[in-house]
């Protein structure tokens, strides 16, 4: 079974969402936005937020120093075509508007009532929706991709909160 990591954020100015409008991918031949993101190479499986701040810059020319308040919000986890995906996606704000032209898609600030309208995966959909319900907490959340039962059944996303755990039960 194979194990893909991505790293994702979404960058905020204002009241706007900066968001990658993509005509499709190698999994997909139709049009859908989404956050600024990629997998996490060799050298980043311990560090998302290093993948994260170099697909930043590689997508959209904004440096490390020019994003304030960037943090990690969410893990999503899905099993999808025999390979489980995880999923990191941070939050932050940009100094500036100015971002460089992308070869993976078209960049637009997109304001945040108009975010949920935008064709996106169940994920990201779910991810943007949560985030804009609970900006004002400081969590990390788990989601998990579940695809429901019966035949009208949809696909939904179930969230927890990320707690510091006991490894051990205490002994008595």
């Amino acid at each position: 079974m194979e194990i893909r990591q991505m790293a994702t954020a979404f960058l905020s100015n204002g009241n706007d969402m900066l968001m990658m409008k993509k005509a499709g991918s190698r999994l997909f031949n139709f049009e859908f936005w989404g956050g600024i993101g990629g997998h996490l190479e060799h050298g980043e499986l311990n560090s998302p937020m290093t993948a994260s701040y170099r697909e930043i810059e590689e997508e959209t020319g904004f440096k490390q120093a020019e994003i304030e308040n960037f943090r990690l919000r969410y893990v999503l986890m899905q099993y999808s075509d025999g390979e489980v995906r995880q999923q990191f996606v941070y939050f932050g704000e940009t100094t500036h508007r100015a971002f460089i032209p992308s070869d993976e898609g078209e960049l637009f600030w997109v304001p945040l009532d108009e975010l949920l309208d935008l064709h996106t995966s169940i994920l990201i959909r779910a991810a943007i929706r949560h985030f804009l319900q609970n900006q004002e907490t400081d969590e990390i959340w788990i989601g998990n991709v579940l695809n429901g039962e019966g035949a009208a059944a949809r696909p939904r996303v179930e969230w927890s909160i990320m707690q510091d755990t006991i490894s051990f039960e205490p002994v008595v």
